[in-house]
């Protein structure tokens, strides 16, 4: 993981409006040097830290703060790691265990569906290199449970329900780990629970993790005719953004804008039936972001707008996603024959990308990294170097 100084002194310079260009100008130094402070592989001189501090409007005590080198190297992945202990610790409130053989009701399955609701927002923070044994751990854990409890019927298409959503969590994080082979295994899973459970939005849910694997636009149809009309707004939303993005890896256009219209309609649409928990990060802000990713698959010039104005609105603490998001932001300003612009916004998904549990921002960064190479100029050279580094 890169050394907390670049995060420091990289968070000083965006907070007074400078790119790494305009700080090297008004210093009147190479970008390539900013680059180097920010990465934590060389400090500024002594004679240049009071116009530093003064272009950062910060004191030069202060700058010597951004600056300190606190946490480096294969500490900073210790801390992941430990952030990712305390926040499983903090998910998982106690649970009575059933014993075997003994009767269990709405009750405990309550506290289960609060305790899998809990463990569901860790992905807003870790990756799936943090997130997959516990969410095995957990679904495991279910399964035994159903195996050697007794309840009554309603009790089981409940359990069934949670046990569908556990393996949605965990073949979401072995997907965003790289491990296709388990994601397919859990999302298998997923999907004949979510049927046994009677949930048609859990079985469409099942069906889109399917579809978005595989970029699959004839599965992602499959989940909204299963889900219909019986499910409640945010998760029919979910879904036709899921096809629409399936569409648009295939090139349909039509076909995406029809689905992404439906998501919006639905996304918007009042109710008062209570949304699944599984739904709670679906807003109109999602759905904003989903657009701008389509129209920069489908090559369209409105991409880069929708995406600018969406991610402005998105916070770095996402920064799994974020950073996966800015990609195709770089991407439609690479179409648009706009490099610099390109590296401006690589550089930030460079930034949120460090130390990521997740192999996906890293895979696409590779493809914007090389499309990149093929231009001159003192941005793009930068940004290149630094990927290397």
């Amino acid at each position: 993981m890169a050394h907390l100084r670049r995060e420091l002194l990289a968070d000083r310079r965006k907070a007074v409006g400078l790119s790494q260009g305009d700080l090297a100008t008004k210093l009147d130094i190479e970008r390539s040097t900013v680059v180097r402070w920010e990465a934590g592989r060389t400090a500024p001189q002594p004679w240049i830290r009071p116009r530093l501090a003064d272009t950062l409007q910060v004191s030069e005590e202060q700058l010597e703060d951004l600056l300190r080198p606190e946490v480096e190297g294969d500490d900073a992945d210790v801390n992941r790691r430990a952030f990712a202990g305390l926040a499983t610790a903090l998910a998982l409130a106690p649970l009575t265990r059933a014993r075997v053989g003994s009767l269990i009701g709405t009750s405990h399955v309550r506290q289960l569906q609060a305790r899998t609701a809990r463990l569901r927002r860790l992905d807003d923070h870790l990756g799936g290199m943090d997130t997959y044994t516990v969410y095995t751990s957990e679904m495991a854990a279910t399964e035994r449970l159903i195996k050697t409890a007794s309840y009554s019927g309603d009790t089981a298409r409940a359990l069934t329900g949670v046990l569908a959503e556990q393996a949605q969590m965990a073949g979401w994080a072995a997907f965003d780990a790289g491990r296709f082979t388990d994601s397919r295994r859990h999302y298998r899973r997923a999907l004949y629970a979510g049927r046994e459970s009677g949930d048609p939005g859990l079985e469409g849910n099942s069906l889109a993790f399917i579809a978005y694997e595989k970029a699959d636009s004839a599965t992602a149809a499959e989940s909204t005719r299963v889900a219909g009309t019986r499910t409640t707004p945010r998760v029919r939303a979910l879904l036709h953004e899921r096809l629409a993005w399936a569409h648009a890896v295939a090139g349909h256009p039509s076909e995406s804008q029809r689905a992404l219209d439906a998501a919006v309609a639905a996304v918007n649409e009042t109710s008062s039936a209570p949304e699944p928990d599984f739904v709670f990060w679906v807003d109109p802000l999602e759905i904003d972001i989903m657009t701008g990713r389509c129209l920069a698959e489908l090559r369209r010039s409105r991409a880069v707008s929708v995406l600018e104005d969406a991610l402005n609105r998105y916070d770095d603490t996402h920064s799994r996603d974020k950073a996966l998001y800015l990609t195709w932001l770089a991407q439609a300003h690479l179409d648009a024959d706009e490099p610099e612009r390109a590296a401006a916004v690589t550089e930030h998904a460079l930034d949120l990308a460090a130390g990521v549990g997740s192999v996906r921002p890293g895979g696409r960064l590779r493809g914007v990294l090389q499309q990149l190479s093929r231009y001159g100029g003192r941005e793009v050279a930068a940004v290149l170097d630094r990927a290397r580094s």
